[in-house]
């Protein structure tokens, strides 16, 4: 499966309208001014710079043939890509956690999610994820590659760009799968954690009714959750990750131009406050 160069760009310019109509209702729709909002708003806004980072330098090679980039734009686009990407998956924690919170202490939502306490679960993702990427990029900066230098894949990963390396890459590796490992598997713990008092705290509300509405208020966020982790789990932390496969091509193209088009759809579509403010938005709009 390959995209051409047309359903690429289409797909970029759908993922940057689906995000940015989020940040903008939820920056302009006061009943949208809640935690979970704020939240989904920083995962869009970071979802855009994560696509944003290989998308067009992709789509510009596809569209001139010209394929070059210089070493230091390839590491700043890795370091970027790694901590954009990082930021992502310590936010959906955080959406769990809101959702843990919002299911399972309803009486005190208010006090633990405090307008404080919301910033600073919104800053947290950003700062991981440009701390956790820093060690992995500053360790390639060092490293020297060999001649031809051509990197087997759509942008500056960190497998392929360890194969152009003329060094002995194996403590690095090691490094960079402890750090994978960790991020990943312990963001995927702590969300497995909140939907196991969630799912607990659903199963003891007596109507049938109830229990769907509270599960639907978790299906879209944990829908993006299991995607999102089973991409980055098969590309980053399953065994052989550094042979090269051309399924991890396809992955790649799934992860970052696919996956972020269909998150916003996901959100917007099971999500009634959400279509409720974009109805609003477009009536409001008409009568202008």
């Amino acid at each position: 499966m390959e995209l051409t160069t047309g359903e690429n760009d289409n797909m970029y310019m759908l993922t940057l309208a689906a995000h940015f109509l989020i940040v903008t209702l939820v920056l302009l729709e006061e009943h949208l001014h809640k935690p979970m909002y704020l939240f989904l708003a920083n995962f869009s806004l970071v979802e855009v710079l994560y696509t944003t980072v290989t998308v067009p330098n992709m789509l510009d090679a596809l569209l001139t043939r010209n394929k070059a980039i210089s070493t230091s734009a390839c590491l700043v686009q890795f370091y970027f890509f790694f901590a954009f990407g990082a930021a992502e998956n310590c936010f959906l924690v955080v959406m769990g956690y809101d959702r843990y919170v919002a299911i399972c202490r309803p009486l005190h939502y208010s006090t633990l999610m405090s307008k404080r306490m919301a910033v600073r679960l919104a800053c947290g993702p950003w700062i991981v994820g440009f701390i956790t990427a820093a060690c992995p990029a500053l360790w390639i900066s060092t490293l020297t590659f060999c001649f031809p230098n051509e990197i087997d894949h759509f942008f500056c990963d960190y497998s392929p760009l360890l194969k152009l390396s003329c060094e002995d890459t194996s403590s690095g590796e090691f490094t960079f799968s402890v750090i994978s490992w960790s991020l990943t598997l312990s963001c995927f713990f702590l969300i497995l954690i909140s939907y196991t008092f969630i799912i607990l705290s659903v199963l003891k509300i007596p109507s049938v009714e109830g229990q769907n509405k509270a599960f639907n208020t978790c299906a879209s966020h944990l829908t993006v959750v299991l995607i999102f982790n089973g991409t980055i789990i098969f590309m980053y932390i399953r065994p052989n990750s550094h042979v090269r496969f051309t399924l991890d091509k396809v992955v790649s193209i799934f992860y970052c131009v696919v996956t972020p088009v269909m998150n916003p759809m996901i959100y917007c579509l099971r999500n009634k406050e959400v279509k409720n403010a974009l109805r609003k938005a477009v009536q409001r709009r008409v009568i202008v």
